[in-house]
């Protein structure tokens, strides 16, 4: 059965157009348009882009939205874990998407911290051989282990390793084609040898857990980097005299910046900083771990212990955060409260990701990807009420039954 959500406020990239409908069908956005649905008059007609039976149209669920806020679903591209579990985790790891596409995230890679290398082939392995079956996971991100010890953060320094050909090899390997994004220190990467290959496999390069100056990223990005991980965290800040790699991405206008928007890793006047410097090119993410959608209490990630309290997740011996409890609804509600526009705010949650890291449908026209409400994209739908909460969440198209679960 064909579904139309009408009477919404449909937020798009520079623009909320109230009175808005969508008409999903075979888990696409069909039809679109403004103003009163004219599907039944249509449909009676036999003029109606829907599917019709020979005794006249199919019947379509309507859902009225009452003016809610009708959004893409979200697209989170650094996220480690949720409901209590982690990517790295053996078993059943559906809980962490589960957890989070009941925040409204329809698309999300799975983000591994750093691990030896054998350890981390046999995980992308084990989750390689399960992505076919999850609705959500679009591919893997890896965190480590190519970082700078001097700013390594949760992960274990023990596992960082130079990003050699040889370690890129085996774990894109293992990765079968969906490793999406790796970050690493560029200072690490001679020549920016890596950064090449990773490239040249299609995956993107993010810049990120990095001592590096300005000189060294803005180089690293020409070279063909294109993502700044959790944007002012684990590398230097914008000093007068030492601009760092923030500057550098400031000034690169292919990359795009993650920002993790809860108030703890990143101050709001800086959220609004990065988004007026560089308009389109920030990214929401979470860079969640276990605990978010799971309470406070003891957790790991990675090879380390976790203590979490009051939602903040920091590593028990240093003290160091450990990625985040945030979602990705909650992320956008701190970007509006932090003076983000809501267009910005949920482009930023959606269709600037997507485009990242490559999350295109390649039999589908251009622009017909995860992240966006355009005919022919993914019917990955999510309805905001007045506080940007959750209503309804729809994936391929279906009503996903959890929405509004509390943070």
């Amino acid at each position: 059965m064909s579904t139309v959500i009408h009477s919404a406020r449909q937020v798009g990239p520079a623009e909320i157009s109230p009175g808005s409908w969508l008409l999903l069908q075979d888990g696409r956005i069909a039809d679109a348009g403004t103003g009163p649905w004219p599907g039944t008059a249509s449909a009676a007609a036999g003029t109606g882009p829907w599917p019709r039976t020979s005794s006249g149209a199919e019947p379509v669920r309507e859902i009225d939205a009452a003016g809610a806020y009708l959004v893409p679903g979200f697209v989170d591209i650094h996220c480690h874990g949720g409901g209590g579990v982690s990517f790295e985790d053996d078993g059943d790891i559906r809980l962490a998407p589960e957890t989070h596409l009941a925040h409204g995230t329809t698309s999300q890679l799975a983000s591994l911290v750093a691990n030896p290398l054998e350890t981390m082939e046999a995980t992308l392995r084990r989750l390689a051989s399960s992505a076919a079956g999850s609705a959500t996971v679009k591919g893997f991100h890896l965190e480590g282990p190519f970082l700078a010890a001097s700013r390594c953060g949760a992960h274990n320094p023990a596992f960082l390793v130079p990003p050699t050909a040889a370690a890129i090899d085996r774990l894109v390997e293992a990765g079968g084609g969906l490793v999406r994004q790796v970050t690493l220190a560029p200072e690490l990467d001679h020549g920016f040898t890596a950064i090449k290959r990773l490239v040249d496999y299609g995956v993107t390069v993010a810049i990120g857990h990095t001592d590096c100056d300005y000189d060294t990223a803005r180089a690293a990005f020409d070279a063909g980097a294109s993502v700044l991980t959790h944007t002012f965290n684990a590398m230097s800040g914008l000093h007068h005299r030492s601009p760092g790699p923030v500057a550098a991405a400031f000034d690169s206008p292919h990359v795009t910046l993650e920002l993790i928007a809860d108030g703890i890793h990143v101050q709001d006047p800086l959220v609004r900083l990065a988004f007026q410097a560089t308009p389109g090119r920030v990214a929401l993410i979470t860079d969640a771990m276990a605990a978010a959608g799971a309470g406070d209490g003891r957790y790991r990630l990675g090879s380390l212990p976790v203590n979490v309290r009051d939602g903040v997740a920091r590593v028990t011996e240093s003290g160091a955060i450990a990625g985040s409890t945030l979602t990705m609804d909650a992320a956008v509600r701190r970007a509006v409260a932090a003076g983000i526009s809501l267009p910005d705010a949920i482009s930023a949650a959606t269709s600037v990701p997507a485009q990242a890291v490559g999350l295109l449908d390649e039999t589908r026209p251009a622009g017909s990807n995860p992240g966006s409400l355009a005919v022919g994209s993914p019917a990955d739908l999510v309805l905001l009420d007045e506080d940007l909460r959750p209503l309804r969440i729809w994936l391929a198209g279906e009503e996903y039954p959890r929405a509004g679960l509390p943070n």
